[in-house]
């Protein structure tokens, strides 16, 4: 059974006196960390790992906030537990290991760090280093500080250097499907949001997309066929234009925004359908060229 001591701070921690962002256990040097990451399972529990190199020394290692100290293990490639000291300063918690001579893997579970209103999960954490988050299979796009994701087969994100994050997904992806006919083709809009969406029209001849929403700061993704409209897009949100984020996959674009008011939002793109086949000119050309030496033989006679 490993044992779990627990630091008198004062006695066997020090802290520098700098930021708690950025402050260092004085206990053993800090350790390496081959990987850093969190791991968000099918039913939305969040669960950190850390995987440490060896070293001769005693290391230190900080924990993301939100650790569950009682799920803490700290084991080596075989599963077999190794025994570390636990210590901390506010909300930061840390870890000791006096033996770390061999690759170890340490992992506990987080609270109060994912949240759920209504459809909608928001994780809001950070770390002083790299680290990265895995999601599970069915979550299809995130919005990491409001910018849109499409995770597509990748799910995860790198968070480069660290800092702090905010990461919004759906428990449910809120879809809805708009077709679109043109001549003899069919595309299907797709449209993600919590809000209300009213009077959905396409518009050949201004080459954009309209539609209402009736709820303010809700996000809202579009995916469409570049064949259908292509880019560069402008986006308005009642003729004023509104910042928006874009994603493209296998000719495909994903389009994401929060309007921070109701209205009509309007994609305009540059690019769109033609309103008859781009063919039918070349047909009418070519069939020209052909005729005019019949019609010249047929007036000589």
């Amino acid at each position: 059974m490993i044992k779990k001591v627990f630091l008198i701070l004062g006695l066997f921690i020090i802290i520098s006196v700098i930021p708690i962002a950025n402050a260092q256990f004085s206990i053993g040097e800090p350790a390496y960390q081959k990987l850093t990451e969190l791991i968000i399972d099918e039913s939305n529990n969040v669960q950190a790992k850390h995987v440490i190199a060896s070293s001769e020394n005693p290391v230190s290692l900080r924990l993301f906030e939100g650790v569950i100290i009682e799920s803490i293990t700290v084991t080596n490639e075989k599963g077999e537990e190794k025994e570390f000291a636990i210590g901390g300063y506010g909300d930061v918690t840390g870890l000791t290991i006096f033996s770390p001579n061999q690759e170890l893997i340490i992992k506990y579970d987080l609270e109060n760090v994912l949240t759920l209103s209504d459809n909608e999960f928001t994780l809001n954490t950070g770390y002083p280093k790299t680290f990265g988050i895995k999601f599970s299979e069915k979550i299809e796009l995130i919005f990491l500080n409001n910018n849109l994701i499409v995770l597509g087969d990748k799910k995860g994100i790198s968070v480069n250097n660290g800092g702090y994050v905010i990461v919004n997904y759906y428990y449910e992806i809120p879809k809805i499907i708009q077709e679109v006919n043109w001549e003899e083709n069919e595309f299907n809009v797709e449209i993600i949001t919590e809000a209300k969406i009213d009077r959905f029209n396409f518009e050949q001849t201004s080459k954009s997309i309209s539609f209402e929403v009736n709820e303010k700061n809700k996000f809202v993704t579009i995916t469409i066929s570049e064949e259908l409209l292509g880019g560069p897009y402008v986006i308005l949100l009642d003729n004023e234009k509104i910042q928006y984020n874009k994603s493209e996959i296998d000719g495909y674009v994903t389009l994401g925004m929060k309007p921070e008011s109701t209205g009509t939002i309007t994609i305009i793109g540059t690019t769109v359908i033609p309103e008859f086949s781009m063919f039918i000119p070349l047909i009418m050309g070519f069939l020209i060229i052909l005729t005019v030496p019949f019609m010249k033989k047929f007036n000589l006679h």
